[in-house]
């Protein structure tokens, strides 16, 4: 596997250090950062991005994450691993992730759950991580960067 070029965000001057200055005002939002990373890699596993699901379980496996619940992010409404607040979440990673595949593109109910468990600030986290997930996944995407070079 050769990606296409390099990595537009490294490539275009100035747009790296932007990306992982909002990454890091995400992570000091006060939503757990597991919780983060299942979103990342739920928004990843939708999107096709290797280099995102491989970066997102191995950041999920250091931080102590069990298998079965790695295993089972696909599918994650059929499992009884996740706490209702990882739930929320992951349903609006999805409903975020596919704006396009329903006539509401995130319905009151997946952002009423989401409310239920998430303050208005960590609701604007979720969204913004969930939105630089997708940005990512598309420039590794469209440019065909490979699993693993990151590392």
């Amino acid at each position: 596997m050769k990606a296409r070029m390099g990595n537009p965000a490294i490539v275009v001057p100035d747009a790296m250090p932007a990306l992982l200055k909002l990454g890091k005002a995400v992570t000091k939002s006060g939503v757990p950062e597991r919780t983060l990373h299942l979103v990342y890699l739920r928004a990843s596993q939708i999107n096709g991005c290797g280099v995102c699901v491989d970066m997102h379980s191995r950041d999920l496996k250091k931080a102590g994450e069990t298998d079965e619940r790695l295993w089972s992010v696909a599918g994650w409404r059929d499992t009884p691993y996740f706490t209702d607040e990882e739930r929320a979440a992951l349903a609006l990673a999805e409903a975020v992730t596919r704006l396009a595949d329903r006539p509401e593109s995130v319905s009151d109910e997946i952002w009423d759950a989401a409310a239920d468990h998430y303050d208005e600030q960590a609701l604007g986290a979720l969204v913004l991580a969930i939105a630089t997930v997708n940005l990512w996944n598309r420039l590794n995407g469209s440019t065909k960067q490979v699993a693993g070079d990151w590392a």
